[in-house]
């Protein structure tokens, strides 16, 4: 059995070929140039220099994150790539497996630590365990490698405080200990050491030996089903995800450029959704209400309703999944009614299906009443409706 490894989680780009017995090959850098620069042509000097053909491998394995965004990215897309390109399966090995796993047989807490920034750590806890691997009859010991806590993103102190409560001597490693160090020596109260140079970062040997145990245990997948392990959102998307928070939610009329979206929300939401034609013909009329809900720039939800007669019948209102339960639907509604203010508009109506008690409880909430039942009104499946109107300007 053949592995090609393949770690690029952190600050080393790590490539081995690795068969159960032994190590072929294995070209490990931490310098600094990225990933995207030396990965491939690592795997290609690796190939070369034993004179392996890709196609005989039996599989791929890559640390699979946590780690860096970027370089968890670079392996991935690689080992993706590689994989559909020959028609192996990939292996998924945790990170801090990988890195745990080079201390064999240490019965001490394995503790890597991998820098997530703000005084947050990559971790997982491990030990070997050598009664578990004493062979009966023998004087053999195999030592079981046992996950005490799995892969997690954690502050260094909620980290620390861990470790001072199992009571046990702890061994750390990984590129979060120089981070570290420091905090470490001065908060933790258990013995402690750190591993040496040669073991402290990640090695693509120790990803391809887990990989093996992993291969013959049946844990593989294929490349179009890999997926890292990111464990926290990026950057980037925190600064978004901060942004959209502070932003103020805003009512406005509905455009016809905004019908593209509109559509896609009604896919999200109902099963008998209108087409991109369907919203902006509506959108298009002269006696429809037509309002979206605006925030950082997205639309996370509209209301369309028919105004006739000195009524107005709401035919679609929806919120986006991601922001159900922030007022967003009292939002349209009181928009709704301020425009039917100035329209002269005495009253509301609207239908609902039987089944959907959280759309009725919001109405009813909002001060609408039932009238009645239409009978197998809806399709797809097919529902009795129910009936709602409210009084306006009372």
């Amino acid at each position: 059995m053949r592995v090609l490894a393949i770690d690029s989680s952190g600050l080393t780009a790590t490539v081995a070929v690795v068969e159960e017995e032994r190590t072929i090959a294995e070209y490990t850098i931490d310098y600094k140039k990225t990933h995207s620069q030396t990965l491939l042509p690592m795997i290609d000097e690796v190939a070369r220099m034993i004179e392996l053909d890709l196609s005989t491998i039996d599989a791929i394995a890559v640390a699979g994150g946590p780690g860096s965004f970027t370089g968890l990215r670079i392996g991935s897309a690689t080992a993706k790539g590689l994989g559909l390109a020959l028609g192996k399966p990939l292996i998924h090995i945790p990170t801090v497996d990988g890195l745990a796993y080079q201390v064999y047989g240490c019965e001490d807490i394995i503790c890597p630590i991998m820098d997530a920034r703000r005084s947050q750590v990559y971790t997982g806890l491990y030990t070997f365990s050598t009664k578990a691997g004493v062979k009966e009859g023998t004087r053999q010991v195999d030592p079981v490698f046992q996950v005490m806590r799995m892969q997690m993103a954690v502050s260094i102190d909620d980290l620390i405080r861990r470790l001072n409560a199992y009571g046990r001597p702890v061994v750390f490693l990984g590129d979060g200990v120089p981070v570290y160090k420091d905090t470490i020596d001065k908060y933790i109260q258990v013995p402690y050491s750190f591993a040496p140079s040669y073991m402290n970062r990640q090695r693509a040997a120790a990803v391809g030996a887990l990989g093996i145990k992993y291969l013959k245990a049946g844990k593989f997948e294929s490349a179009m089903e890999h997926q890292p392990d990111y464990l926290r959102v990026s950057q980037a998307e925190r600064e978004r995800a901060e942004r959209e928070k502070k932003a103020e939610i805003i009512c406005r009329t509905l455009r016809v450029e905004d019908a593209a979206a509109i559509a896609e929300l009604e896919r999200q939401t109902f099963s008998d959704a209108w087409s991109e034609k369907g919203v902006l013909d509506t959108i298009k009329l002269r006696n429809t209400i037509c309002v979206a809900a605006e925030k950082a720039g997205r639309i996370i939800g509209y209301l369309m309703a028919y105004d006739a007669a000195g009524e107005a019948e709401i035919a679609r209102i929806a919120v986006d999944k991601d922001v159900r339960r922030q007022g967003v639907g009292s939002l349209l509604m009181l928009e709704l009614e301020n425009i039917c203010e100035e329209r002269k508009i005495k009253k509301l109506l609207l239908d609902v299906r039987e089944s959907n008690m959280d759309a009725r409880s919001f109405y009813e909430e909002d001060g609408f009443t039932e009238d009645g039942i239409r009978q197998k009104f809806y399709v797809d499946p097919e529902e009795d409706a129910v009936l709602m109107s409210r009084e306006l300007g009372r």
